[in-house]
């Protein structure tokens, strides 16, 4: 019986993998690159420019692409900035640069590297979440080379708490190799959508904004291992930066929401605040998790500020 089980369970998982090249396949055709490709020591780096004026790059969060930032935020920013936006690595079409994940380090020299290829200068550093932590580590190892930063809805400091079952499956090392070809072959596109609106609460989701995502990258096998193994590190990336802190002298904007259930305010923006007498708090009333997209407005004030005290 037991060899029954066996051989059933091994020919699910090498289906559940022909399946998963299928979806990823149909996913790059329905989304493919939006923007161009620069190359630093041997990987490459997918990215979209937008717009002329001083720089501005943004970053975006866990479990996305660049294509978060496209949907509306990057064009009201091109009207008066040059906005280039990167996929990190791993996500959308960065390539990976690490089987043991990322560190907010080593995605931070990545992307400053990148920019300083583009020829970017100075730029401001918008990012949202996970992305305003890579933000925070290019800031404190590349103090010199940003005009300032913006962080939106950015984890900063310790919490409590474990990682999801999810995450925690997706960064074992054995259990991932198991799981994540089933859930990137059949996880249904209702569920995608579900778990997007719920980023948002208790914001609506914008309307088109899934379809724009392009959720589907992000269930790739590689991207789902490369966001656990991201996620898996956080925290202990984010108490090694804490005391490095007082060396973020630029100009700061910290924007968060009052209702920001994944990334609290009282945990993250109040220490990082109460540590930093260059960094303007806006706190946004009733707001989630995506101030950037249901605030748009404030991000772009917060920017202008930044660009005004460079």
């Amino acid at each position: 019986m037991w060899g029954t089980i066996g051989i059933v369970a091994i020919g699910a998982w090498g289906l559940s993998h022909l399946k998963a090249a299928y979806r990823e396949r149909a996913a790059k055709a329905a989304f493919p690159p939006e923007g161009d490709f620069v190359e630093v020591d041997g990987t490459r780096v997918h990215y979209v420019t937008r717009g002329t004026g001083p720089d501005v790059v943004l970053i975006h969060g866990m479990s996305g692409n660049l294509r978060d930032m496209t949907f509306s935020l990057m064009d009201r920013l091109a009207e008066r900035y040059r906005v280039t936006a990167f996929d990190r690595p791993g996500m959308g079409y960065t390539a990976r640069t690490s089987k043991a994940g990322e560190t907010l380090t080593e995605q931070a020299h990545l992307l400053a590297k990148a920019s300083a290829k583009l020829g970017l200068v100075e730029p401001i550093l918008m990012g949202q979440s996970y992305g305003g932590s890579v933000a925070l580590a290019w800031g404190v190892h590349n103090p010199d080379h940003i005009g300032g930063l913006v962080l939106t809805a950015s984890p900063s400091h310790p919490w409590d708490g474990g990682m999801s079952l999810l995450y925690r499956i997706n960064s074992h090392p054995l259990l991932a190799h198991i799981a994540i070809p089933f859930e990137s072959a059949w996880v249904s596109h209702r569920y995608i959508d579900k778990a997007i609106a719920g980023v948002f609460a208790p914001q609506p989701m914008p309307k088109g904004y899934n379809a724009h995502l392009g959720a589907a990258l992000t269930i790739r096998r590689s991207a789902l291992r490369a966001n656990a193994m991201h996620r898996a590190g956080l925290l202990a990336q984010i108490q090694h930066l804490v005391p490095l802190y007082d060396q973020l002298t630029m100009p700061i904007e910290i924007i968060h929401g009052t209702a920001d259930q994944t990334v609290p305010a009282e945990i993250h923006t109040t220490p990082l605040a109460a540590r930093l007498p260059n960094a303007h708090v806006t706190l946004l009333d009733g707001i989630g998790h995506m101030p950037h997209h249901c605030s748009e407005d404030a991000v772009l004030k917060a920017v202008d500020r930044v660009h005004q005290r460079k």
